[in-house]
């Protein structure tokens, strides 16, 4: 997470979409860079409205823009499978090294889901049930949107290194599964989809 005192601006690290070359082309110029624990580097929608916004939001007298990145749903369940094939997890609850990506889109169906498929949901992240959102979401594949609004409210060039890439990985699907995952995760494609039709 990033925030941005003068400019009145938080950047959500939405987990699996490139936070970690954000957080390291940006960092330099935010007030506040939360790299560590995960859980507050990743602080939610949710979270941020609840607790730091306020917080942030009575010290200046003035409402943050919140803005974040979402990743295609299908595409960012593969992104958590090939980074959790890494070598140095494997043989922990969290490893998907030895499973087919399809096995991991039944076990993030399943409830509850086990270890290796407990990623949490994009939606859940940025649009909590019944409470504020964020107020400019971007699409992870067309990141240059993101960059060009950044740019524009920050004042400065921004150049995103290749930084945390997930290895390849075989991420095919049988119908049946692809047919679960869109009613699993309905409410993450519902949003992704919203996000053409707002241009």
């Amino acid at each position: 997470m990033l925030v941005f005192w003068d400019h009145r601006l938080a950047i959500l690290a939405t987990p699996k979409t490139g936070s970690t070359a954000i957080q390291s082309a940006l960092e330099p110029m935010a007030t506040l860079a939360i790299r560590t624990p995960p859980a507050l580097k990743h602080t939610t929608a949710q979270r941020w409205h609840r607790f730091l916004g306020p917080y942030f939001e009575t010290a200046a007298g003035a409402p943050f823009t919140v803005v974040a990145l979402m990743r295609e749903p299908r595409d960012w369940l593969g992104s958590w499978y090939r980074y959790r094939q890494r070598p140095e997890i494997e043989g922990t609850p969290r490893s998907t090294a030895g499973l087919s990506f399809d096995r991991f889109v039944n076990d993030w169906c399943d409830d509850p889901q086990p270890d290796h498929a407990a990623v949490g949901s994009q939606a859940r992240f940025l649009a909590p049930k019944a409470e504020r959102g964020v107020d400019h979401l971007f699409r992870y594949e067309e990141i240059d949107r993101f960059v060009d609004f950044l740019e524009d409210r920050l004042g400065h060039e921004i150049i995103l290194p290749r930084v945390n890439v997930s290895p390849d990985g075989n991420l095919d699907l049988s119908e049946a599964t692809e047919t679960r995952l869109r009613q699993a995760a309905a409410k993450d494609f519902a949003l992704y989809q919203s996000l053409a039709a707002r241009g």
